[in-house]
Formats: structure tokens, C-alpha cells, sequence
């Protein structure tokens, strides 16, 4: 059964990986998994995957990899995604045919990414010129020496600047990845290859990269299944001493141990958990804004419309237009 009652259908389904001699294989591994593997249950519109090098050559990546690649640079101008996972050397600047590609595919309407280091590539190529960025926070240094035309946003995972999107180490790729499933094909499809990755859905892209990794729900006898029920009763008023209790801690060793767990304050988490519940409600029924609201535990259609503008940057009526039934 499909994952949306109403398929989506991206404009180019076409994402295109840049692969090069020493490539970066984790970043790589991130891209390809997220894209690169058939959801039969995503619908017929999922995406196509390729992979591109400069002359169209094998490439021998980290660890003595070797990959066959699908197309020269030149496949990069017929693609809707071209995402850059990593780069070599962050000093080394890429060839100038590269850097053309990939402002070319830009001036066509591709949107352009990197993860991590890849953002050395995409500055190179003039497309992050009076904007902002990220990447790892330990380039940070260099690469706001070598871009001073650039905003550099050093706690962050991704930043989207239009078409133009950056994310900072190896595995905030991952959220950014999501995040384009998620403005593609909408917050379940995004939920369910979260779920496949055994990875949290959804990290808001200005949360901090030094975050620890989320706790997976599912952990035995852990913290994960005092998570697993607050979600089941994300309807109702949550206090830190309720949520406390289950965990049996105090609430300010609860509060430690969740900022630790998550990255993220109880309330804070709370909120986006909320709003990722209003989100699916909005997009798969076409209940009322009062319901949707009391329903994903924001109480009221007002607090509802808060905290979309405060976390979309749009209202939910927006929001229902683009991706609604």
C-alpha cells in the first residue's frame, strides 16, 4: 500500500552522486541508501539514482573501494539532485570542469548538495556566494578564511539557501537527505526511511551538529521505551515530573539524561514531535485545525499556527495546499 494517499510526483526524479578518486565512503553510503534503493512502497515516483565522474572512470575511494560509476560530469546537467558527498582534500581545489558542471546544473534548476567537507566544492563553484553554509565544525576555521563572502553557520546540521542546500559532518548528511525525501514525498515517506536507517525522522536543521545520536525507541529496557510512551500520549499535557516519573529519575537527572539522549530539551522535543504529528495529519485527512491541534497535543489551532511559522516557516493552511490531500 502506498505510504501517501496521493502520490507524489518530483518535477527531475533524477539524483546524481559526484564520485572522485579517494571519495569519501560513508557519505557516499548515505546518499546511496537514502536514494539509491527502490520503495515499491513509496508508489511509482520515487527516485532515480546515478553515479557521476569526471570522465566517466572507476573510481577507488577510501579503504581500497572501488566503484563503477554510471556517467561522465556531464550526466550531472540532465539531473534534478546533484549532491556532492564529501570531498577529498578541502585544500585541494576541484578541476574547473567540475566546478562548471555544477554550476551549469545549477543555472538548469538542479538543486546542488553536500555533506560535510563537499562544501569546499560548492564554494569553489561561486554557488554559495553571498549566502549561508555549513559543514564539519572542524573546518570551520579554514573555510571562513577561504570564503569570506560566505556565512558560516557552525551549529547547525544543514542549511538550505534555495536551491542550495549544505550539511555539516558525515552523518548530519543523513538529516539532510530526509529532509529533501521530506519536501519531496512528505513526512511519512520521510518517517519510513527513517525507519529502515533505524535513525530519528526528524532533527530540525538549526539544531546543534554536536548533538549525541537519538536513542532509538526500541531500546531494551532503556530510556528509548520511556520515548515509546510519551509519543503514545503526545496528545495529553506533559509535565518533566510526569515524563520523570516513568523513567524513574529525578526531574533534573531525567532532563540530563534526555538532552543527552536527543539533543534536544523534554519541551523542545516535545514541540517537534508535535508538530511532526500535525504535519502527517495535515497532509493524510482533512480534519480542522482545532482537531489537528488538540489531536498532536499543541492544544489550539493558534498555538498550532505558532509553531509552524516558528519551525516551516509557513502556516498550516500553506502547508495543506502544497502537500495535502
Amino acid at each position: 500500500m502506498p505510504i501517501s494517499a496521493r502520490p507524489r510526483r518530483v518535477p527531475n526524479p533524477l539524483v546524481a552522486a559526484l564520485m572522485y578518486d579517494d571519495f569519501c565512503v560513508f557519505e557516499f553510503a548515505c546518499v546511496a541508501e537514502v536514494f539509491g534503493l527502490p520503495r515499491p512502497e513509496a508508489g511509482p515516483n520515487w527516485y532515480t539514482f546515478k553515479t557521476a565522474s569526471l570522465r566517466g572512470r572507476n573510481v577507488v575511494g577510501q579503504y581500497g573501494t572501488r566503484m563503477a560509476v554510471d556517467m561522465d560530469v556531464h550526466g550531472l546537467l540532465d539531473a534534478g539532485t546533484v549532491i556532492v558527498p564529501g570531498w577529498r582534500n578541502p585544500e585541494e581545489r576541484p578541476p574547473e570542469a567540475l566546478l562548471q558542471a555544477l554550476r551549469t546544473a545549477h543555472a538548469r534548476g538542479a538543486r546542488i548538495v553536500s555533506i560535510c567537507s563537499g562544501a569546499f566544492v560548492l564554494a569553489e563553484a561561486g554557488l554559495l556566494d553571498g549566502g549561508r553554509a555549513t559543514t564539519h565544525w572542524r573546518y570551520r576555521g579554514a573555510f571562513e578564511q577561504r570564503y569570506p563572502g560566505v556565512t558560516f553557520e557552525p551549529n547547525v546540521l544543514y542549511v538550505q539557501e534555495g536551491t542550495v542546500i549544505t550539511s555539516a559532518g558525515s552523518a548530519a548528511g543523513i538529516d539532510m537527505c530526509l529532509h529533501l525525501v521530506r519536501s519531496d514525498f512528505g513526512v511519512r515517506a520521510a518517517n519510513l526511511v527513517a525507519k529502515r536507517l533505524v535513525v530519528s525522522p526528524h532533527r530540525e536543521g538549526g539544531q546543534s551538529q554536536f548533538v549525541v545520536a537519538p536513542v532509538d525507541v526500541r531500546e531494551s529496557g532503556g530510556f528509548g521505551r520511556v520515548l515509546e510512551k510519551i509519543r503514545s500520549r503526545i496528545d495529553q499535557p506533559l509535565t518533566i515530573e510526569t515524563m520523570a516519573r516513568w523513567a524513574s529519575l529525578s526531574p533534573r537527572s531525567f532532563h540530563r539524561r534526555f538532552v543527552g539522549a536527543t539533543g534536544m530539551s523534554p519541551g523542545e522535543w516535545l514541540s517537534v514531535e508535535r508538530v511532526n504529528l500535525a504535519k502527517i495529519l495535515i497532509e493524510e485527512t482533512t480534519q480542522d485545525f482545532e482537531t489537528i491541534a488538540a489531536k498532536s497535543g499543541l492544544g489550539t489551532a493558534t498555538n498550532l499556527r505558532h509553531q509552524f511559522r516558528r519551525r516551516l516557516g509557513l502556516s498550516p493552511r500553506s502547508f495543506r495546499k502544497a502537500f495535502g490531500l
